[in-house]
């Protein structure tokens, strides 16, 4: 089954084209690689994927439903989840007050009944605090809960990023640089995590430049280079592509 479908997207900024009629599938419960050279416009598609920024042309449909133009909290609404390059946690708040945060998408109340705290709103918390202690186990955190996020590694956080974004209950993962930064530990750690959420049957879409990562837990890998789709198909047939090869500079 067809998850997400990008279709001839084109997006430019200032007259310059950061993405040019770019196709694309991600099949349920797989995960599909998106990697490219810096520059090549792999953030850029998943700012149009997840409604942060609009196309100039072309559409997105997730689950055979037109996404294109969609805010992000609309999008997030239908499933679609992601992290950011850059960390994203909150450091003076606890590691499970950061997964918490993920909720605010799906957790209904308003300021008099929160105010009031009715009993179905005590009863919302705990389940949301449930959760987030279960998320938390199944990302290898749920001992460090109560910590203060700026207590973890840099790696815990990478985690805990991915924790916050599971408490969405996403269908789809957009994953950008999850590895960056990481040792070579933390980077395996996080290859297994991602295996054990395909195999609970996410779909993940993820950049990296961690090229040993990607080839290992891919179905599938997508490159772009200059705003165009390099290549796509499984790992071993990407990764000695000609064309890939040469913007890699990669040496056989």
């Amino acid at each position: 089954m067809i998850f997400l479908s990008v279709e001839e997207i084109v997006k430019n900024y200032d007259g310059v084209g950061a993405l040019n009629r770019i196709s694309l599938q991600v099949r349920k419960g797989t995960v599909k690689g998106l990697m490219g050279p810096n520059g090549a416009g792999k953030s850029t598609l998943f700012h149009l994927i997840s409604g942060m920024e609009r196309p100039d042309s072309g559409r997105i449909r997730f689950k055979e439903r037109e996404i294109t133009g969609l805010r992000s909290h609309e999008i997030s609404r239908l499933g679609v989840g992601r992290t950011f390059q850059t960390l994203q946690v909150w450091g003076n708040m606890t590691v499970v007050e950061n997964v918490l945060t993920g909720m605010h998408t799906r957790i209904k109340g308003d300021l008099l009944s929160s105010g009031l705290y009715l009993p179905w709103i005590k009863k919302s918390e705990e389940t949301a605090m449930k959760e987030a202690k279960e998320i938390l186990e199944r990302l290898g955190l749920f001992g460090r809960w109560k910590w203060f996020a700026s207590q973890l590694s840099y790696g815990e956080q990478r985690r805990l990023e991915i924790a916050r974004a599971l408490a969405a209950k996403p269908e789809l993962l957009l994953l950008d640089e999850p590895a960056a930064g990481l040792t070579y530990p933390e980077a395996k750690q996080l290859a297994e995590t991602f295996s054990r959420l395909k195999e609970s049957g996410f779909t993940l879409l993820l950049i990296e430049h961690h090229m040993g990562m990607v080839m290992e837990i891919a179905d599938e890998v997508a490159v772009l280079n200059n705003g165009e789709l390099l290549a796509e198909g499984p790992p071993d047939v990407v990764k000695n592509d000609p064309g890939v090869i040469e913007a890699y500079m990669i040496r056989k």
